[in-house]
């Protein structure tokens, strides 16, 4: 089935092509549309957006798969990103995305089996001077420790 966007979300649309001088500068934020909707940027997404914005299907796919934040295939209804830049690492990320893996029971790049948390890495997620840290869904958690990061996923898998 072709993928089309809910009349809220066709307004919401209007609005960014409202905000843009041409339509290719609408792209990006038309994908994060269209991802907030389906979950990942389908093909039939990438086909959708190169229709509406009448850009070729290559070039969608090209900024689809050039940016991370973009899901390429299904991801569970929450995403964990352990940040793996030198300054997380250095005050024990490595430690952490362990920690997550085993916790969650997935390696990073993984969903877990009930598809509730997909856990990811980021090679840097801009917080720097907290690390380390992570991202679940949109939220930053920094300063992180063990005991913060079982505190999170604990209230994340219980449905918080």
């Amino acid at each position: 089935m072709p993928f089309a966007l809910s009349p809220e979300r066709d307004r919401e649309l209007a609005e960014i092509l409202s905000r843009y001088p041409n339509r290719q500068a609408a792209c990006i934020p038309m994908l994060h549309l269209c991802q907030e909707q389906n979950g990942w940027v389908s093909d039939e997404v990438v086909e959708f957006v190169a229709r509406t914005l009448e850009l070729p299907s290559a070039h969608v796919l090209g900024v689809v798969t050039f940016y991370t934040l973009f899901n390429q295939q299904p991801v569970g209804r929450h995403q964990v990103w352990v940040c793996r830049t030198l300054s997380c690492a250095l005050r024990g990320s490595d430690e952490l995305l362990r920690h997550c893996e085993k916790k969650l029971g997935v390696h990073a790049g993984e969903t877990t089996k009930g598809g509730e948390v997909t856990l990811r890495t980021a090679e840097c997620l801009a917080s720097c001077g907290t690390a380390p840290m992570m991202q679940i869904d949109k939220n930053y958690h920094e300063n992180l420790s063990i005991a913060e990061v079982d505190r999170l996923l604990d209230r994340l898998l219980a449905g918080g």
